[in-house]
């Protein structure tokens, strides 16, 4: 009885602890009368065949459909790399069971909780300023231009104003923050020196970032190119410069001058028919002999 008792008990702790991504898949049958079964009285139940309303057609099998890895889920709340509220996003299934649906992070997507998070959305969006609640991108964004500071090079034109249209695309090619004319501001006086300014960006209509801005001399992208190939060669003749005067220094070791003027080599780097003489067979013979 001890044993029964106590192997009941251990799958019951099992069956608590058991995560959810692990359970059993339950499919469903979709099955339809081969014959159809006949109107009845109103409040009378059919009167089905014993044989002939037995007799069914499959319809649909979910244990045949394939099956998808992932799952679509809303988010209730801001989570780290995901989205923020009201986000719909495709998670895998064990990370939406075991984490964001236990944790009450995400919901499922039904029409019901779809159409109230669009409409949680849309007064968000159309209601009154101060009632806004600034979204996930719209606060990394914020931060984002917290930490930044703007620098343009100035055109060498003595015409030359800073507008809106100038900064907005120099905040697209450097920051990398789409910002609209209509949430930049820029000072009252025009830009036209070098120097430090300040521009304001609203991001969503809620919140407004204070941005330096420096407006630096004009350099040539072309000029700035030849002064780096040539501090990469000035780097490199160093190297070929020794290289090269290693030969002669090595030539020079085998060439010696004589007290007359006339360079002589030396006796090791002379061919050797030159140090045993012409052969025996070329020399002239003594006439005396």
């Amino acid at each position: 009885m001890w044993g029964s008792s106590r192997r009941v008990l251990q799958e019951v702790v099992a069956s608590h602890f058991k995560c959810f991504s692990q359970t059993t898949c339950k499919n469903t049958v979709v099955v339809e009368r081969w014959w159809q079964v006949p109107l009845a009285k109103e409040g009378r139940a059919p009167r089905l065949h014993p044989r002939r309303h037995r007799v069914y057609k499959l319809v649909e099998d979910t244990k045949l459909v394939p099956k998808e890895k992932n799952i679509e889920l809303i988010l209730t709340q801001t989570v780290e790399k995901l989205g923020g509220r009201g986000d719909t996003v495709c998670v895998k299934k064990s990370v939406g069971r075991n984490k964001l649906l236990a944790q009450g992070l995400a919901v499922y997507p039904s029409p019901e909780n779809k159409q109230m998070f669009a409409e949680e959305i849309r007064l968000l969006h159309e209601g009154k300023p101060e009632d806004r609640i600034q979204t996930r991108t719209g606060q990394l964004t914020v931060d984002l231009l917290k930490r930044s500071q703007l620098k343009i090079n100035k055109w060498p034109s003595d015409e030359y104003t800073l507008t809106k249209e100038i900064a907005c695309r120099q905040f697209a090619r450097k920051l990398g923050v789409i910002v609209p004319l209509h949430a930049l501001r820029l000072p009252d006086e025009p830009i036209k020196d070098v120097g430090e300014y300040w521009c304001e960006v609203t991001v969503n209509g809620i919140d407004t970032v204070h941005i330096p801005v420096l407006v630096l001399p004009y350099e040539d992208q072309s000029a700035m190119e030849q002064k780096k190939l040539r501090q990469e060669n000035a780097a490199s003749i160093p190297t070929e410069a020794s290289s090269e005067t290693a030969a002669p220094l090595f030539e020079a070791s085998e060439v010696s001058t004589s007290p007359d003027g006339e360079s002589t080599a030396s006796p090791d780097s002379l061919p050797s028919e030159d140090k045993a003489g012409p052969p025996t067979e070329n020399r002239p013979k003594d006439e005396g002999l």
